[in-house]
């Protein structure tokens, strides 16, 4: 194999998730239809693409064409000259370096500082080596365990049972082994998260512990009818709760505690108060777990209503109804089937919500999915793909190294600069490396603690499909940014509150109530991310950025130009780059410079006859880049592989 064919399947979205390019499962397919056309199943399990074919509505390839050849032409000359420009005012001759140079500290690239004042990277790059370290000892330990461990004796195993349709029948040694896999991974998950749990927050896991227990009591003990209301209200509550109450210190019970008024005159108030801080002087790696509990909250509902849904299912399993393989399930299977109701046990639950590789950051697997795979080992872990996935790791590590040594727009925005120095250029720029810094410090953990699952034989989504700069579409960034997340919101917010509507409500009011419900989705993800005015904001604008590409889908429908594609194309590119800058306008206000910094960068190139006609001009390269994405995607499709994003 040659270096070019190498680095297409180290690129290729197979070696991402299995997901996008696998066939459908045995499982799925009916022996009685043929199977499925071959334009749509292109990509082999190992992800080398065949010989590009033309399926139904794509277009031939543009590559070559006069047009083509411009936008390369712009591509070669603009990309460069965006990273030139924020190098330039990074360094030490800058007017401005003075305002941020204490926010640097000494690199290991020879002769550079590194920008390290984003807090919540600079403590995952820190603890890499650590993270390294763990996520290769907790795979040998687990088949240390499995070794050794010896889940139930001689007699219990010959009363275990299984019902099949013709009545009771012996336990099949499929249904055995596959039951053994569970109890043995469980054991060992329980066992290894709690100790985990202790070394990251120390005196703070109890308080873990009795979350995790009121939650699962209320999907147990109250009445089904209460359970999702009560599922919701207690979950919102916490997040409000954990942010006001700082975490609940023990020092502050201790003092509560000590007010009491027949304790207020009493020798042991001094003990009394101090205990508390002791406590909390144990707070283990991580102290503030209750800025980490937010990805916990979304294991904590999906527990819950998966646990909820599964009371209506009636006699009989769905997999014995269908006569699915329970070994090959497609992934929409394991997340929709309920687990049996025997599953639904605490240590399960506890397994589940304090699952050590995806515990920290995520990404989001539905309990229903996390049991299944426990049983049966996900057929979709391939070890080469694995060792891929763990090379591309590694190259977007390197990359965000590079960045933070070269580029210093963390440091720059932090120090709250002079807007009026910088080019309408210089300012933009600083923006859009602003949110690809943001884009890798997010995108890293995420895949480093995937690595970690996929190496110990759990396969969760992929959370981020395509780069930030290959993002044209509201609805597209949405699915393919945090996707395991979104997702998430999908299932057990979207979809419960109505979708885009039912038959009856298709057309105009499906899609006004589709927004309505993206709306209220959206301000349930800005509260999840932190409690803050910016980031609700955030939220309605990224609700609000919907609109425009619902009407212009409305007002032109691709069904309509289909005898006038080429200007359906432009003006589709025309209508991407509004949205390209609305995306970066709402990303910008919520993660990077707030709505105040906002305001000055735009101020500083919209506020001069320069700084409008090099937006023209930005909007010009921004159009090339919308049509390379859309070939991009177009080339996707001509190899049976489509993707929402």
């Amino acid at each position: 194999m040659n270096t070019l064919q190498y680095a297409g399947r180290l690129f290729s979205v197979d070696t991402l998730d299995a997901r996008f390019t696998s066939t459908t499962p045995q499982s799925r397919i009916d022996p009685a239809r043929p199977f499925p056309n071959k334009a749509s199943y292109n990509v082999s399990r190992d992800g080398r693409a065949g010989a590009e074919v033309t399926a139904k509505g794509v277009s031939p390839p543009r590559w070559k064409s006069p047009e083509f050849f411009y936008h390369a032409l712009v591509f070669l000359v603009v990309v460069p000259l965006m990273f030139k420009t924020v190098y330039d005012v990074s360094k030490s001759s800058h007017p401005e370096y003075h305002r941020f140079a204490h926010l640097l500290s000494p690199g290991w690239i020879p002769g550079r500082m590194v920008d390290n004042s984003d807090s919540q990277y600079s403590s995952f790059r820190e603890n890499v080596p650590y993270l390294f370290l763990l996520m290769t000892l907790h795979p040998l330990l687990r088949r240390l365990f499995d070794i050794f461990y010896s889940p139930v004796d001689q007699a219990s195993k010959s009363k275990l049972k299984i019902t099949t349709i013709g009545g009771n029948s012996p336990l099949s040694s499929d249904y055995a082994r596959a039951e053994r896999r569970l109890n043995e991974r469980v054991t060992f998950d329980v066992g290894f998260s709690i100790l985990f749990l202790i070394a990251l927050h120390g005196f703070s896991a109890p308080k873990i512990l009795m979350i995790l227990y009121i939650n699962y009591t209320i999907a147990t003990q109250l009445h089904r009818d209460y359970v999702p209301a009560a599922t919701w209200i207690f979950n919102i509550a916490i997040l409000f709760a954990n942010e006001l109450g700082r975490g609940y210190p023990y020092s502050d019970l201790a003092n509560f505690l000590s007010s009491w008024s027949y304790l207020r005159d009493s020798p042991k108030r001094d003990p009394i108060a101090n205990w508390g801080t002791v406590l909390d002087s144990y707070g283990g790696l991580t102290p503030r777990w209750e800025i980490l509990f937010n990805v916990t909250v979304l294991r904590l509902i999906s527990f819950n209503l998966d646990y909820y849904w599964s009371l209506d299912r009636t006699e009989g399993s769905p997999i014995e109804k269908k006569q699915f393989d329970p070994a090959n399930l497609s992934e929409r299977d394991r997340v929709d089937i309920p687990a049996k109701h025997q599953d639904y046990s605490f240590r399960n639950y506890l397994a589940y919500t304090l699952y050590a590789p995806l515990y920290l950051a995520g990404p989001i697997l539905t309990f229903n999915d996390y049991i299944s795979q426990q049983r049966y080992a996900p057929q979709s872990i391939d070890w080469n793909r694995t060792l891929l996935y763990g090379i591309r790791f590694l190259i977007c590590l390197l990359s965000m190294e590079v960045m933070i040594h070269f580029t210093y727009v963390i440091a720059i925005s932090k120090a709250q600069p002079a807007w009026a120095v910088y080019t309408p250029f210089q300012l933009s720029m600083l923006g859009y490396f602003s949110l690809h810094h943001i884009w890798l410090k997010l995108l890293l953990p995420w895949r480093l603690f995937r690595l970690w699952s996929l190496l110990d034989g759990i396969d969760p989504p992929e959370n981020v499909v395509r780069c930030m700069s290959d993002n044209y579409s509201v609805f597209g960034f949405w699915r393919g940014w945090h996707r395991s997340y979104n997702r998430w919101i999908i299932r057990y917010i979207y979809i419960p509150l109505g979708g885009s509507g039912g038959p009856s409500t298709r057309g105009k009011l499906g899609q006004v109530r589709a927004v309505f419900n993206l709306l209220v989705s959206f301000t349930f993800v800005a509260m999840w991310h932190d409690i803050q005015l910016r980031l609700l904001v955030w939220g309605w604008l990224i609700s609000l950025f919907v609109l425009p590409e619902t009407i212009t889908t409305l007002l032109f429908p691709r069904k309509s130009w289909e005898k006038h594609k080429e200007a359906y194309r432009v003006i589709c590119g025309i209508g991407a780059v509004g949205n390209i800058l609305m995306m970066m306008s709402a990303n910008l206000v919520g993660f990077a410079v707030g709505l105040d910094g906002l305001k000055g960068l735009v101020q500083g190139i919209v506020g001069s006859y320069s700084g409008l006609f090099f937006l023209a001009v930005a909007c010009a390269a921004l159009y090339t880049g919308v049509q390379i994405m859309f070939e991009l995607r177009e080339q996707e499709l001509r190899r049976g592989i489509k993707l929402k994003c």
